[in-house]
């Protein structure tokens, strides 16, 4: 992807997050951006907040909610879901205040999507690849999404990560192999901490 992140911007970028939720969760605030924001974090991306819980070094989803398109600057985006992620994830209560000690944070930058165009339909999974791809699929109304982690995560293979982004869609799992299903892909600079308030490094999916 030509939009890049130093080791320092995403290490900004995860901080900023833990501050937007300590500040919301203890305040009922949101964090105003510091004057030190740098320039490049302005720009206009998508970003998805993940907020996982620890346990006996076990990760579980807590809350993952963000923005697919470029539509803000990066670092508006990212005080917006990360609140969004803590209290408005519709499959978990709202985070409280002492769960902070127990999460840890990830933020994912997102490519534009691009739509994938086959002749054959049987042609996706050759089209996408695990480690480095993240999908979007959309039939009328209905519309999913998976980060490029996930599969990697649940040892997909390509198939059945169009399978589970049909699911997340509210779709049956065949439907990437129907007619008037649009699928998207797009890529991620991942930055996560490694443990609670600790390590920040950026995640290599390869």
């Amino acid at each position: 992807m030509s939009f890049d992140l130093t080791e320092e911007e995403g290490k900004f970028l995860i901080k900023l997050v833990r501050s937007t939720v300590e500040t919301f969760l203890d305040k009922g605030q949101t964090l105003k951006l510091s004057p030190n924001t740098p320039q490049k974090l302005y720009e206009k991306c998508g970003v998805f907040v993940t907020i996982n819980m620890i346990n006996k070094n076990e990760k579980s989803l807590r809350g993952c909610i963000g923005y697919p398109y470029p539509t803000s600057p990066l670092v508006e985006t990212v005080i917006d879901s990360a609140i969004s992620a803590a209290t408005k994830d519709p499959r978990f209560p709202s985070m409280t205040f002492k769960e902070l000690d127990k999460c840890v944070f990830e933020v994912s930058v997102l490519t534009p999507p691009k739509l994938i165009q086959v002749d054959n339909l049987k042609e996706y999974t050759q089209q996408i690849k695990i480690g480095q791809d993240g999908l979007i699929i959309e039939k009328g109304y209905n519309k999913g999404l998976l980060l490029p982690q996930v599969p990697v995560e649940w040892q997909w293979c390509e198939e059945e990560f169009l399978c589970q982004c049909c699911i997340k869609a509210g779709l049956p799992p065949d439907s990437w192999l129907t007619k008037n299903t649009k699928i998207y892909r797009f890529s991620a600079i991942i930055f996560e901490e490694q443990t609670p308030n600790g390590e920040i490094k950026r995640l290599n999916l390869n």
